[in-house]
């Protein structure tokens, strides 16, 4: 006989489930979702189990992101809970998702905690190994990290946006990048567009090198430019002017903090390399900085989670479902939508700066884009991807150094 504890996670409750071998109900509780809630449950557990003497005991619950973080970490590591044959499980809420959809009944709270134990008890899920602290740790800073980004990307967006209403042909003129500091310094500046393109060359050359603390090579070269680009563009009226350098001004200003605490979030990620020793067998990827390199780790987690490098890369959401029937065989398997996107998103873009530095990954990938005549490059880059799953599994697995091909893999012990 055994127990199976289903527990339904939201915000503020733990609606429980505890149902035995034989689908009997044994309680159905609803408790808050907080330390005293997940007592009650252990306590429960301990009781139904003195009384019985289940031959195992399973706990589980959907992996809801944060919701579930804390009651999966306390059943966990309880002492009194690990001295049961017990396993804690955190299910995939697709999984979940599809099962119910097997029965037509309401959707309720305690129904879900219901299947969530039934389905526990057809056994057809895997105990994963937690994800130890320091992962976490790192995981946090480099999800931040990756949100910030695109938060700067969208307002360089909105930025380049406004600032073809004030200069049409800037951006298309200029040798340099727009979002250099100084160069926002100057259109963001309280200046207008008539006094810059009327200002003495040598003076607004001596503005944009201080601006750029000396870093232009031909200041002069780049006033010039900006001027001739200010004359060339479209004149605005003076209301709609203000309200563009309003806009410009808060948009530098936005981007400016993001930079900044992106940089404290790359000292944070760094200090954690020391703890991480791994670390080095992706760094010596050529392609994998540190940047792609945390984000993998912190995805992967120990790479003993996940029994081989298929787990892995269907774990990523880098997997083709076989479609077959009979004689037939599908030739067009399309990509899963499942999967850990952050972990995805790693893999591709460590993928697309592997294949410009490494011969070997830029030959697969140009042999998968010469394969097909359409969706090319975004196909030729995940399956790149895909290959890459096994490099990184047999390096961290392996606690391993990559070399270039004919050289092998060095030990990094």
């Amino acid at each position: 006989m055994k127990l199976f504890v289903g527990i339904d996670v939201s915000l503020q409750k733990l609606d429980v489930c505890f149902l035995d071998s034989d689908q009997n109900i044994l309680d159905q509780p609803s408790l808050t979702n907080d330390l005293n809630g997940a007592r009650a449950i252990k306590e429960l557990v301990l009781k139904l189990s003195s009384a019985t003497h289940y031959k195992r005991v399973v706990i589980g619950m959907e992996s809801t992101s944060i919701y579930s973080f804390h009651p999966a970490m306390f059943f966990h590591e309880d002492p009194e809970l690990n001295a049961l044959p017990l396993d804690v499980v955190t299910l995939n809420p697709t999984m979940i998702h599809r099962y119910k959809g097997l029965f037509d009944e309401d959707k309720t709270d305690t129904i879900d905690a219901f299947r969530i134990a039934d389905f526990l008890r057809i056994e057809r899920y895997q105990v994963p190994v937690i994800k130890e602290e320091k992962y976490v740790a790192l995981q946090r800073l480099t999800r931040t990290r990756y949100q910030l980004i695109h938060q700067m990307t969208e307002c360089k967006q909105h930025f380049l946006e406004n600032l073809y209403y004030k200069c049409n042909t800037l951006t298309q003129e200029i040798p340099t990048s727009v979002f250099s500091s100084s160069i926002m310094d100057i259109l963001s500046d309280s200046l207008s567009l008539d006094e810059i393109s009327q200002m003495n060359l040598e003076d607004l050359a001596a503005r944009l090198n201080k601006a750029g603390k000396g870093r232009f090579s031909n200041p002069e070269k780049l006033a010039k430019v900006i001027q001739k680009a200010i004359r060339d563009s479209y004149r605005i009226g003076k209301v709609l002017q203000n309200s563009v350098d309003v806009v410009l001004a808060t948009y530098a200003r936005i981007i400016a903090g993001l930079k900044k605490q992106i940089q404290t979030l790359d000292k944070s990620i760094e200090s954690l390399y020391a703890i991480i020793p791994e670390a080095q067998s992706l760094m010596s990827v050529p392609g994998i900085g540190p940047v792609y390199t945390a984000g993998l780790l912190a995805e992967i987690g120990q790479i003993d989670r996940f029994d081989n490098e298929a787990q892995l890369a269907k774990y990523a959401g880098l997997y083709w479902k076989v479609s077959q029937s009979g004689n037939f065989q599908a030739e067009r398997t399309p990509r899963t939508r499942t999967g850990n996107e952050y972990l995805r998103y790693y893999l591709i873009e460590a993928a697309n700066s592997v294949k410009r530095c490494d011969p070997v990954y830029r030959a697969y990938y140009q042999k998968k884009f010469n394969e097909v005549p359409k969706f090319r490059h975004k196909r030729a880059l995940v399956l790149t991807a895909r290959k890459l799953v096994r490099l990184v599994d047999v390096l961290l697995r392996d606690h391993l150094i990559y070399t270039p091909k004919g050289g092998g893999l060095a030990d990094n012990q």
